[in-house]
């Protein structure tokens, strides 16, 4: 499929900087670029590319200063990032969506599928559970016994819905994710640890997205909370009866302990760890590898363990850097602090 560059400046809103009868058929990065190819150039870091990309178009930031010409047409908007994101959407939305039911998948006669499904072999999907209009169920999905999915929600190969959990409208849960599996919840005694059943189930509102090998508990009693527009990355771990809010963004290998509350618009990079039975604010922002032992306010962005300010986290890493030569400095201190007091009480005796 073949686009102008008018047109797509139009839906981008975007403004043309050189030949505006130039087309583009394919996406590709600014380094790799190719006749034919569009690409977008956001991160100023790469900005040497855009002089020799062979890209055919390229979407720049409105205010991008150039240093020389450049041989692509460039379209300018307020954000590339978003504006090849909308792009993205385009594209993938324009590829015709699979429909039908496979022979080799199983479903429950109990079951309640809606229209223009597609559902792949060797999908089992419980008694009583129900499929939204438009999903897509890939091979090997697993639906249990009365759960729900919503509408236009996208289910890839080897994903579990639980029991009575509830998915909600144009979600998508990657390969392999387990959504409702009991939380971990043990009872010590004298011959062990009693299990605790896990009676609660998962809600998962809207336009979530859960990353491959991610795994959400159900609640002790009551729900866990996946609140809308969640996007969570592979191998994240929701304890049970977290509240996780709308919008929040978690990368790959977060930890978050059960009972937890984490406000909307979070943003939580790789490996962070949430302690249970707290509560983070709104629009907190964590580093990589943060350890959380108590609750935060809103608004914040911190970093380490326990979480501090960017600023004091990096003056005290530069510190940690000097421990060696200051312990250094410290033991010839106290040798000469030794020697002087040993100097001292001789004299004393003396006199």
């Amino acid at each position: 499929m073949e686009f102008s560059v008018q047109q797509i400046a139009e839906l981008v809103q975007g403004r043309i900087e050189g030949d505006a009868n130039a087309t583009v058929n394919t996406f590709a990065k600014i380094e790799e670029g190719q006749p034919g190819a569009i690409s977008f150039l956001s991160n100023k870091k790469y900005i040497n590319h855009i002089y020799d990309t062979k890209s055919s178009v390229v979407l720049v930031d409105e205010d991008l200063v150039l240093e020389q010409p450049v041989t692509a047409t460039l379209i300018r908007v307020k954000s590339a990032y978003e504006a090849v994101a909308h792009l993205l959407q385009m594209y993938e939305a324009m590829k015709p969506k699979k429909k039908g039911i496979d022979p080799l998948a199983f479903i429950a006669p109990t079951a309640k599928i809606g229209k223009d499904c597609y559902i792949g072999p060797f999908v089992a999907i419980g008694p009583n559970a129900s499929i939204g209009d438009g999903c897509v169920l890939h091979p090997h999905v697993t639906v249990g016994e009365c759960a729900s999915i919503g509408n236009n929600t996208e289910i890839y190969s080897n994903a579990v819905v639980y029991h009575h959990c509830k998915v909600g409208n144009s979600c998508i849960l990657h390969a392999g994710s387990v959504i409702g599996a009991d939380g971990f919840g043990f009872a010590p005694s004298a011959d062990g640890y009693d299990k605790i059943p896990q009676i609660g189930i998962v809600t998962i509102e809207d336009n979530v997205e859960v990353g491959a090998n991610t795994c959400i508990d159900r609640a002790t009693m009551g729900s866990t909370y996946i609140r809308k527009g969640v996007k969570l990355d592979n191998l994240v771990q929701i304890a049970h009866n977290t509240d996780i809010g709308a919008n929040t963004v978690m990368s790959a290998q977060v930890g978050v302990a059960g009972s937890a509350k984490v406000g909307e618009w979070c943003m939580f990079g790789g490996q962070v760890g949430i302690a249970g039975h707290i509560t983070i604010g709104d629009k907190v922002m964590l580093g990589a590898q943060s350890g959380v032992p108590g609750s935060l306010k809103s608004n914040q962005e911190l970093i380490g363990t326990p979480p501090m300010s960017m600023t004091n986290y990096f003056r005290s890493q530069a510190i940690v850097k000097r421990l060696p030569d200051m312990f250094r400095q410290m033991n010839e201190m106290q040798k000469k602090i030794d020697e002087l007091e040993k100097k001292l009480k001789e004299q004393g005796t003396e006199s």
